[in-house]
């Protein structure tokens, strides 16, 4: 089931999300469903709380940035395969040099903004089968898990922004918040609250 993606200004977006255990209700549903959602968003991620879930929940498939050509064969590869679901993940260590990508969001459409992150993590996580792992990504993949980390740390794309470029873009976003906006899919929007 496609469910409505929770758009800029929920306060949901903003809070720190819980962590679940095995026994969390309808996990394989919810799963499923978000599985859904980001493919018919075009999205290559998407966090439990953009759909309105505030637990340490994400999905990632990198296979849309396959077609960089400024990539090799071997980079190609691993990016089209990997699709992974991460269940109470610790990003445990960040490393190497930083480095600016254009990044956007499903939560806030149409809004894109070049964002520094680490070249490198290690990451441990359970899957959805709630098998424990702990991994090392680099490059688009990396970049992809910290974006949707910081969902459910409760933090947005914005936020990395410079108090002078979030300035610039807060008409904008007072519009998105309000859902004056149009996306191909559905979206889920709250009127932003006075003095925001």
């Amino acid at each position: 089931m496609i469910l409505p993606i929770i758009g800029y200004g929920n306060p949901v977006l903003k809070r720190k999300a819980e962590k679940i255990s095995d026994k969390y209700p309808n996990l394989n549903n919810l799963i499923k469903d978000m599985w859904e959602t980001m493919y018919n968003a075009k999205g290559v991620g998407l966090a439990a709380p953009q759909v309105g879930f505030s637990i340490r929940l994400f999905i990632v498939d990198t296979s849309p940035f396959s077609d960089d050509e400024t990539m090799d064969d071997d980079e190609i590869e691993m990016i089209n395969s990997f699709k992974k679901v991460m269940i109470n993940p610790i990003i445990i260590q960040e490393s190497g040099k930083d480095w600016d990508f254009n990044e956007g969001c499903l939560s806030i459409p149409d809004l894109r903004a070049d964002i520094r992150r680490s070249e490198k993590i290690i990451i441990k996580y359970y899957d959805e089968y709630f098998n424990l792992f702990e991994e090392s990504y680099e490059g688009i993949i990396a970049r992809v898990i910290q974006h949707e980390y910081d969902h459910i740390e409760g933090i947005l794309f914005t936020d990395k922004l410079s108090p002078l470029k979030r300035k610039l873009l807060k008409g904008k976003l007072k519009n998105i918040s309000a859902g004056k906006i149009e996306t191909d899919y559905e979206m889920k929007f709250i009127k932003p609250l006075k003095n925001r």
